[in-house]
């Protein structure tokens, strides 16, 4: 080989080198604090993981008995249905309301940095303080909410928002909306702002109103954002805990108990680790799932 290519391939040698180098601590980061919990976390489902396995350190192998348990029980398919309703609605609500206020703060107006600046602040808070915050406020006989409707005398009585079986998973909801519309708003507003103005222009100057430019303009543009947006929004929503563990804590007669505040009991408040590790893996699939009907339907849709 002559020292032409021997220098070529030195040189090929230390910029591959060099590329290995660079992604060698985010793969080590990624094995140790994701790949490694998320193994552990499988391995656990299959085992009877408790409180003395644990300390033992030798749980027996149960296979498939995890799974079966928490999926065959009465309250599995409760928390599931629940689940459903709770991400649905969170996510619709936090979508419709984002989408207006990004489409509202578009426009240039006094005061408008400082109000999107305070909009972010539910997305701010810990939700530990703003459940508490809530369930003072949604309390049936001290909270403000239902003294405000006295005053107003919109309701004789107070409402069981956080008592009353129905009531309480759309109080969550609702709860968890006004949490989630931050995140929301911000990412659609900078989509919004990536759309070039010039086709506004030529969308006005061909008579094409609010909504229809809307329709033909901002719609086709924003999907791509639309779509981030969603996907992360339930994966997020489906597995929720501390809002409901704070402001219902499951209850009443698990009317807002979901998926993740299953796991979440099972683990820490029954230490049954080996089927908390199970529903977990559960909540894991679901996720996953419903991420990727959405993305798929997305993609026919634009490719039809």
């Amino acid at each position: 080989m002559s020292t032409g290519h021997r220098a070529v391939a030195r040189a090929r040698f230390r910029e591959s080198l060099a590329r290995w180098l660079f992604i060698a601590p985010a793969a080590v980061y990624l094995l140790l604090f994701f790949g490694y919990p998320i193994v552990k976390n499988i391995v656990m489902s299959f085992q009877q993981y408790t409180i003395t396995t644990f300390y033992t350190g030798a749980p027996p192998f149960v296979g498939l008995q995890n799974y079966s348990t928490i999926l065959s029980s009465d309250l599995f398919s409760k928390a599931l249905l629940t689940t459903v309703l709770f991400t649905a609605g969170s996510i619709v609500g936090q979508f419709v309301l984002g989408l207006a206020f990004a489409l509202f703060f578009q426009r240039s107006f006094p005061l408008g940095q400082v109000l999107r600046s305070l909009l972010l602040l539910p997305w701010l808070l810990p939700l530990v303080a703003s459940g508490t915050t809530w369930r003072w406020m949604l309390d049936s006989d001290t909270g403000v909410v239902n003294a405000a409707l006295r005053v107003l005398h919109l309701l004789p009585s107070g409402v069981p928002w956080l008592t009353g079986t129905s009531q309480a998973l759309v109080s969550v909801t609702l709860i968890n909306i006004w949490v989630g519309i931050p995140f929301t708003t911000t990412i659609l507003y900078g989509g919004l702002q990536d759309i070039p103005t010039h086709l506004y222009e030529a969308a006005k100057l061909d008579g094409a109103g609010p909504v229809t430019t809307f329709r033909h303009v901002t719609w086709p543009l924003l999907r791509p954002v639309v779509s981030v947006v969603l996907v992360l929004g339930t994966v997020y929503t489906v597995k929720v805990l501390d809002i409901i563990l704070v402001v219902t804590g499951g209850g009443p007669a698990d009317a807002t108990e979901t998926v993740a505040t299953q796991s979440y009991e099972l683990s820490f408040q029954q230490f049954e680790f080996g089927r908390g590790a199970a529903m977990s893996n559960v909540l894991f699939v679901i996720s996953l799932a419903s991420a990727m009907v959405y993305l798929r339907a997305n993609r026919r849709a634009q490719n039809a």
